[in-house]
């Protein structure tokens, strides 16, 4: 056998182990995080973690026009209790509390910026995984702010790896407040873009003075704020209503 043939099947040889290692190298690419919807509709149930309480809801989701609305569900008799439906116009700076039985409406000006329902580029990869068993499973990746400087991570959000739909996100404000918000039967679009126009009881409302009412940073937050803790803007008002069938 000559060099050059020696030579050559060497060569061959390095290219052939070039091309088995490759594929691998690619293979261990780290995940990116996928684009979310711009606009969807859908449910959602949030759990509070400190109380085991669960609120469900409908909501309207533009993240195109940076506005939300959601319409909390009456799912059974609660002496006293009040559903409300909340519009947050970020782009106008405005947030509308409506009471559903009496149409009664609260105005605020937003301060805080617009978080949107997405996975941030700054996000760590978690996990990949299959919602479901055999025969009717689903793909999503698990996502968080986890940082190396951080003990603990403060949100975790789970999408489908298809579309990026939100199935689950995970927040943690601090010992005394974390919450859990599944979403489903979401669809793309935006079918009634009159859900984001507050109604004529809106009108006559005035943004509420010395009223402090801290929305975080995350629009999870803000969300939570208001399920949960059901916050009646107009304090003095909600003392003298009475409770509603």
């Amino acid at each position: 056998m000559s060099r050059f043939t020696v030579l050559t099947l060497a060569l061959c040889l390095s290219g052939v182990a070039v091309c088995f290692v490759r594929p691998s190298l690619s293979a261990a690419a780290p995940p990116q995080p996928c684009a979310a919807p711009l606009q969807w509709e859908g449910r959602t149930v949030q759990y509070d973690h400190n109380t085991g309480r669960n609120t469900r809801a409908v909501v309207s989701y533009d993240g195109q026009n940076q506005r939300l609305r959601v319409l909390e569900e009456k799912r059974k008799h609660t002496p006293c209790k009040r559903y409300f439906e909340y519009i947050y116009l970020f782009n106008s700076g405005v947030l509308f509390q409506i009471e559903q039985v009496t149409k009664t409406c609260a105005k605020l000006n937003l301060t805080e910026e617009w978080d949107p329902y997405d996975i941030p580029m700054n996000s760590t990869y978690e996990d990949q995984y299959f919602i479901g068993g055999p025969g009717d499973m689903i793909e999503v990746q698990e996502w968080s702010d986890r940082k190396p400087a951080r003990k603990h991570e403060t949100w975790v959000g789970v999408y489908t790896l298809k579309d990026c739909y939100p199935v689950q996100e995970t927040y943690t404000k601090n010992s005394s407040m974390t919450t859990s918000t599944r979403f489903f039967d979401l669809a793309l679009g935006i079918s009634d873009p009159g859900v984001f126009v507050p109604p004529s009881s809106c009108l006559s409302a005035i943004p509420e003075l010395g009223l402090q009412f801290s929305l975080l940073s995350s629009l999870r937050t803000k969300l939570k704020q208001t399920w949960l803790l059901s916050v009646s803007l107009v304090v003095g008002e909600r003392k003298q209503w009475a409770c509603l069938d």
